[in-house]
């Protein structure tokens, strides 16, 4: 993300990525609406870009092998001190272990895994360390909320794997089905259970909100750009947001975060 400590604190969600069918789209989509610049990534993953915003690398895109159909969403990384124990640890506690622990040449030790209830999200082993935090105001991931259908286990699964602290966030409604992940004091991602409204046709999966100066004129323009709105404006504790999906239909969300 936008924070890290070095080496990051494991548990800490360090990285967002993105595979797509058409990177050249993508590119396009997210350079006119977040002002992303590209460098290219590692060759190991194929074709493979870093966003940078105001210098600093926010995020990456890369090109799904063609022929092959998958869901496109955005993936969150989890750091982890080490990747294979973690790897177990997720399959002792219910998880699937996909892809990996594999060395990426320049990146670290990297996996692919997913929960009890088949969110997927990666793990990352070492990479390059960074000094200090790093405020971005606009173009950048400000949270990961993992969107199911009930927390109910899922709090504990995390728990278990990465040494979280799952509890209800006290700034929400009571009943609300919401679980804030937390190190120590630090909240670092949440759990949000909607029901019967989970997409069918999806799912659950983690939620990128991306951080924007105004939701309305980012909604103006991801229409513009071919993506879609999902939802309605609203406003939480959190900031005011709304759900969005590209032109590929990858689900994020737009935030302007309230101070805290």
């Amino acid at each position: 993300m936008t924070e890290a400590a070095s080496p990051p604190v494991s548990g800490t969600h360090r990285w967002v990525s993105l595979m797509v069918h058409d990177l050249a789209s993508s590119q396009e989509f997210y350079h006119e609406l977040f002002g992303w610049e590209f460098e290219e990534g590692p060759s190991q993953l194929g074709p493979y870009v870093r966003a940078i915003r105001d210098g600093h690398p926010v995020a990456g895109l890369g090109e799904i092998a063609p022929g092959v159909r998958r869901v496109v969403a955005w993936l969150p990384y989890i750091a982890t001190r080490n990747a294979d124990s973690t790897a177990a640890m997720i399959r002792e506690s219910g998880g699937t272990v996909a892809v990996g622990p594999l060395d990426v040449e320049g990146v670290g030790r990297l996996a692919i895994a997913s929960d009890l209830s088949g969110a997927a999200f990666g793990l990352w082993e070492g990479g390059p360390r960074r000094r200090g935090s790093v405020h971005i105001p606009a173009g950048a991931p400000e949270w990961n909320e993992l969107i199911t259908a009930e927390t109910t286990g899922l709090g504990k699964f995390y728990s278990l794997v990465f040494g979280y602290e799952a509890a209800p966030e006290p700034a929400l409604p009571e009943g609300s089905d919401y679980l804030t992940l937390r190190l120590g004091n630090r909240p670092v991602a949440s759990i949000r259970g909607v029901a019967g409204a989970l997409p069918h046709d999806r799912g659950p999966h983690w939620l990128t909100y991306f951080a924007v100066p105004d939701v309305a004129e980012a909604l103006e323009r991801i229409d513009r750009l071919g993506g879609r709105q999902l939802s309605e404006p609203q406003v939480s504790p959190f900031g005011r947001w709304a759900q969005v999906a590209d032109r590929e239909g990858a689900p994020f969300a737009v935030i302007r975060a309230a101070k805290r």
